[in-house]
Order: structure tokens, then C-alpha cells, then sequence
């Protein structure tokens, strides 16, 4: 990686075993700044002399002086000014030659690690809150890939939940649901917010839904027939959801096809001591762990949630020999996954487990709940962005056919979509306000997305030459170096947010990135250059446009040549 091969060169010539360095924002102070204050401590000086001594030796080496123009002492900083010519030359030919991969690296060693997100429910709402999800996992699989990890992206779909049983007792009672014209998948959502309000005060019919499910559980009768019925017409809704988020897992699995193995395994763990009876329930006891208690079986007999989890962590370390399971899933279910992966443990699995929390989605009126309704779904959420994209697109292009303008605004649609889930930290909450998210100015996707089309106007115009082909070292403006360096920022941003799973480290990149090239854009004459400043400029312009289409990709949009 460029700017961390010459920290290592500064390391190795100034043998400093460790040593952090910055980047400051003012390009006057330098390219790169090494504070001396930690260093200075422990050889017992001033920090101020040991950045003079420092910025001495660097001088003094020739090592370091191949690759920087400058070295200055500034009180307690030590600052190194890049050598623009060495950096326009490494920059564009990196850039040029890994085209799509820069960016990647090998650092994960080709670990096998899975990582499951997007665990809906069938029979319910597929909303804004799963989006985040599906977005968030999406890009840490697409960053772990980057990273050198082999990543093995699954699903796991809970459709044998007593959620399903409520779905059915109110879809036979309605016979308004099967007359409908409307997607039988995304009907199935509707029927289950009404059946949880209608089912809050009614304890005859909590009786009948724990009736359904039982037979359900049983595999046989009529309501198990409804139930495989129902089932496919969810999934065949959440596939047509992932194809238009351009999603792909390498697997999904379903709770019905894991819960009798999990059976399976609740008995050898009560005959283990892992689990116990507990007043007809199965629990397992993990309070000498500060864990409390988890309820595995219902005094009723019907499965909850860790019946299936822990059958299917068995199949997937057994199946794919994992070194690691990443699980996607929000910050409400923090404490049932430590005791999930404490049971595991007492089980005798030794893999890296990893809960990847997220916080809450909401909308300017409050959260959202599927079971009462109160929720933005995906299907209402993309109708209102793509019918303000439509016009707004349709506006700026008049002689566009209407396939054409639709297919634009979809895109920016599913950019802005996902842009809005992954620009906030997975700490913070999501207040998702559609006008804000869809404006062309600001922190938004539209800008980014304009930003690159842009470029991708000016190469039109003028196609840039091979990056072997051009002068680098014409390249000598200070907004130019200013944009290089955030080219060679890249390498490190990718390990950076791979480390710390931040989808918002690639976006804050971006935006940055697309401000300095629109400042370029407007400060530089580009077009009207002599001819070999101007074949510089267009190779400069060229490697940002991949720059910014590679960023795209981990956050999975798709670039848009023209908007």
C-alpha cells in the first residue's frame, strides 16, 4: 500500500518501532505528522527536541529523501511533505493497473468466515429496520472480502415462529386477503399487524394460534398446508427484495429445516447438564455466569428461539469448518447472544463468534413495530423515493425514453436507500427523513452518485489516455496532490473500516472525496489545458472515478455513468 510502505520507510531509516502518524487537515503543515509526545516520554526529552533531532536524521537519509520533498520540525510535530511527482506517478499507476481491486488487499489471510444478516420473519412486514440490516451486512461481507477474508454471506429466515401461527389464524378469517391483487408476500406483513392488535385482548384466540402452531409444528392438517403455501409466497417476496438490492447470499437457511435437529440437541444437553426442566419449561441456568436464565422450551411444548440457533451453528461450523460466525443482528438482542454463545462454548465450539450489533431505525414520529403496524415498509418507503426520483429525472432529460429514466431514478432510488443505512455509525440510531435523504446537496448518495457522473461527463468528452501513457509529473497544482493523497487514503480506509466493520468510515470517505474532485473540478481547468497537462488531468480524473465506483461497490450501489 502506498502511504503504508513510506510510513515504514520513515519507521525502518529513523528506527522507530512505533509510530502513529496523521494526516493534517491543513496540506501547509504537511502530508503526513508524526506527534512526538510518546516517543519523547519515553527516550526522556522534550517532545520539541526530538522533532528537530528527527526531522535532522530524516533529512540525512537518503532512504527518506527518495520520497519526500520536505521534512520539517513544527514544535512537538515532526511533518513530511510528499514528493508530488513520486506520488502522481505511483498513485495513477497503482490505481490504473488493480483497477476494480485497488483497494483490496490480503491481509485476512483467506480465513473462512460466515457472516449472517437479513434474519426476517416470514408471514410479517419487510421494513425500513430490516434494511439497515441487509445494508450493514452486505457491506461488512463486501469489506471482509476486500480485507483478504474468504467471507460466506448467508441468511437465516425464521418461518416456523408463532408469529407465522398469528398470520394464519387472521388470514382464514379474512377472506378479503385472498381476493386481493396485491403481492400475496407483502399482504402476509398486513394480516400479521392486524392479528397481533386484534390477538392483544382475546385469550380464546391466543388458545387457537398456539392450536395452529402446534399442528403446524406437527407437519400435517390443514393449517400446514396453509403454512407451506404462505411460506413461499414470502419468500418469493424477500427474493424479489434482494434482487433489487442487488443482494446475494451464498446460502439461506430456514428455522423449519433446523428445528428438529435442534430438538435433537435439547435432549443430549439435558443429559449433559447444559439444560435443565424448569416448571415444564427447558431453560438453560447461566446465572453463574451473570447471564441469567434463557428458555429454550415453553411449558407447552412449542420450540423458542434457541432451539433452532444452536442447531444451526452446529451445521454451519460443521458443514463450512469456520473460523469465524458473524452474527448481524441489533443491539436489542445483545444479551441472548451471549448467552447463546456461552451455551456453544459449554457445548465444546472454540470458534470466533462475533454479535455485530446496530442500533434502532426510526421515523420522525417515533419507532417502528411490526406488530402494530406502525412501520414504513420497503415496498411504501420505494414507491415514494422512486416516484420523486421519476419526475425529478424526467425533468433533467426530457429525450429520454421512459425505460431509461426509470432505471435511473430505481438506482438512485436503491443508492439512497442503502446510503441513508450506512452513512450513521452502527452505534447511533436512524432518524430516516425521505426529503432529506433524497436531496442532491449534502451528505446524500445523489451527491455522490452526481459527483461521479460528473467525471464520467468530462471523460466522454475527452477519453483519458492509458495511465502509462501520461506525464504524472505535470501534475503539479495543490488541489491535484491534495486529491492524490486521498487516492493513496483509500488502501488504508478499506483496512481501517474492515477492522472496525464501519460502513460510515467508506462513506465519510467518499464524500470527502467527491467535495475535493468538485472543487477540482471548478478551480482547474481541465479540458482547455495544454494538451500534456491535460491528459494528466484526465488520467487524474480517471483514477478517482474508479476510486469513487470501487467505494460504491463495498457499499453496494451501482455507479451511474449519467443521472
Amino acid at each position: 500500500m502506498i502511504l503504508a510502505d513510506l510510513k515504514n520507510k520513515i519507521k525502518a531509516a529513523l528506527n522507530l518501532e512505533s509510530a502513529i502518524f496523521a494526516y493534517p487537515t491543513d496540506s501547509e503543515l504537511g502530508d503526513l505528522s508524526l506527534a512526538c509526545f510518546e516517543l519523547a516520554k519515553s527516550r526522556h526529552e522534550s517532545p520539541a527536541k526530538l522533532a528537530e533531532e528527527l526531522a535532522d536524521a530524516a533529512r540525512n537519509s537518503q532512504e527518506i529523501m527518495n520520497y519526500f520533498q520536505a521534512v520539517k520540525a513544527v514544535g512537538p510535530y515532526l511533518n513530511f511533505f510528499i514528493s508530488p511527482f513520486f506520488l502522481a506517478d505511483n498513485v495513477l499507476m497503482t490505481v490504473g493497473k488493480e483497477a476494480e481491486k485497488y483497494g483490496f488487499n490480503t491481509l485476512g489471510g483467506s480465513k473462512r468466515v460466515m457472516i449472517e444478516y437479513s434474519n426476517g420473519n416470514t408471514h410479517k412486514e419487510y421494513h425500513v429496520g430490516h434494511l439497515r440490516n441487509i445494508s450493514y451486512g452486505d457491506t461488512v461481507s463486501r469489506l471482509l472480502h476486500a480485507n483478504g477474508y474468504e467471507v460466506i454471506p448467508v441468511s437465516y429466515i425464521n418461518d416456523f415462529g408463532i408469529h407465522v401461527a398469528k398470520t394464519i389464524w387472521r388470514w382464514k378469517q379474512d377472506s378479503s386477503y385472498q381476493s386481493s391483487t396485491e403481492d400475496k408476500g407483502y399482504l402476509l406483513g398486513k394480516c400479521y399487524a392486524v392479528a397481533s392488535q386484534l390477538l392483544k385482548d382475546d385469550p380464546a384466540g391466543k388458545e387457537e394460534v398456539s392450536d395452529i402452531m402446534k399442528e403446524i409444528e406437527s407437519r400435517s392438517g390443514d393449517n400446514y398446508k396453509l403454512w407451506t403455501e404462505t411460506r413461499e409466497w414470502s419468500i418469493k417476496y424477500f427474493d424479489s427484495i434482494y434482487q433489487e438490492l442487488h443482494i446475494k447470499f451464498a446460502h439461506i437457511f430456514y428455522e423449519s429445516e433446523v428445528i428438529d435437529a435442534g430438538l435433537a440437541l435439547v435432549e443430549g444437553m439435558k443429559k449433559q447438564g447444559i439444560l435443565r426442566l424448569s416448571e415444564g419449561a427447558i431453560i438453560a441456568d447461566l446465572e453463574k455466569y451473570g447471564l441469567g436464565v434463557l428458555p429454550v422450551i415453553r411449558s407447552d411444548g412449542t420450540a423458542l428461539y434457541p432451539v433452532a440457533d444452536l442447531a444451526l451453528a452446529s451445521e454451519k461450523f460443521q458443514k463450512y469448518n469456520l473460523d469465524e460466525s458473524i452474527y448481524v443482528v441489533d443491539v436489542r438482542q445483545s444479551l441472548y447472544f451471549e448467552q447463546l454463545f456461552k451455551i456453544l462454548g459449554l457445548m465444546g465450539y472454540r470458534q470466533s463468534l462475533v454479535h455485530l450489533t446496530y442500533d434502532f431505525v426510526t421515523l420522525p414520529g417515533g419507532m417502528m413495530s411490526s406488530r402494530t403496524g406502525n412501520v414504513v415498509t420497503y415496498q411504501e418507503l420505494k414507491e415514494q423515493v422512486l416516484t420523486k426520483f421519476l419526475a425529478e429525472t424526467a425533468q433533467r432529460h426530457s429525450d429520454w425514453k421512459p425505460d431509461r429514466i426509470h432505471e435511473v431514478a430505481l438506482n438512485l432510488t436503491i443508492s439512497t436507500i442503502k446510503f441513508e443505512m450506512l452513512k450513521v455509525g452502527a452505534d447511533k440510531i436512524i432518524t430516516f427523513n425521505i426529503d432529506e435523504a433524497a436531496r442532491f446537496d449534502g451528505y446524500t448518495a445523489c451527491y455522490l452518485q452526481y459527483g461521479y457522473a460528473r467525471l464520467k461527463s468530462i471523460m466522454r468528452k475527452d477519453p483519458p489516455d492509458d495511465h502509462l501513457s501520461v506525464d504524472a509529473t505535470l501534475l503539479r497544482e495543490p488541489a491535484e496532490k491534495k486529491i492524490l493523497i486521498a487516492l493513496a487514503r483509500y488502501q488504508e480506509i478499506v483496512v481501517s473500516a474492515g477492522e472496525k466493520y464501519s460502513s460510515s468510515e467508506i462513506t465519510k470517505y467518499l464524500f470527502e472525496l467527491v467535495q475535493l474532485s468538485n472543487d477540482y473540478y471548478h478551480e482547474i481547468n481541465i479540458l482547455k489545458a495544454e494538451s500534456g497537462i491535460k491528459r494528466a488531468r484526465l488520467a487524474l480524473i480517471k483514477a478517482v472515478a474508479q476510486v469513487l465506483k470501487n467505494g460504491f461497490t463495498i457499499l453496494g450501489m451501482e455507479a451511474l455513468e449519467e443521472m
